[in-house]
């Protein structure tokens, strides 16, 4: 069963949000670092960038796919877990901790009400 943490805000692409004031911590959920098997690569946008919701942030490259993650807010990235970049297992081994991609400084609040809670993110996947 893929885990999906209690806390946290999904997007319909595979990403969870954190939020912590006006910092938005974002990453690929459980089933999305499943569904991509071995992730041998991290490239996400530079710190400094401004982004809008839905823009590519990063790229995740497997094995047998590579996949775009997009962002779940619009907001200017503030921090790169380089950890992640250096090691992207982490990205599988620790998805929701040690596997987290960037940070972002939110721009419009109002954008968080469109991402889905865990339990609606459960029902997507059928939990």
């Amino acid at each position: 069963m893929v885990e999906v943490r209690e806390g946290l805000k999904y997007t319909e692409n595979e990403e969870w949000v954190k939020i912590e004031g006006d910092i938005a911590v974002i990453g690929i959920t459980d089933y999305a670092q499943e569904e991509l098997s071995d992730i041998v690569a991290l490239e996400p946008k530079k710190v400094g960038e401004v982004v809008k919701k839905g823009e590519t942030v990063a790229t995740v490259e497997a094995v047998k796919a590579a996949s775009d993650v997009y962002a779940p807010l619009s907001g200017e990235i503030i921090e790169i877990n380089e950890n992640a970049v250096l090691s992207p297992e982490l990205l599988n081994q620790s998805p929701y901790d040690e596997g987290w991609i960037l940070k972002l400084r939110i721009e419009n609040t109002d954008e968080i009400s469109s991402l889905m809670d865990a339990q609606e993110y459960r029902k997507k996947h059928g939990q």
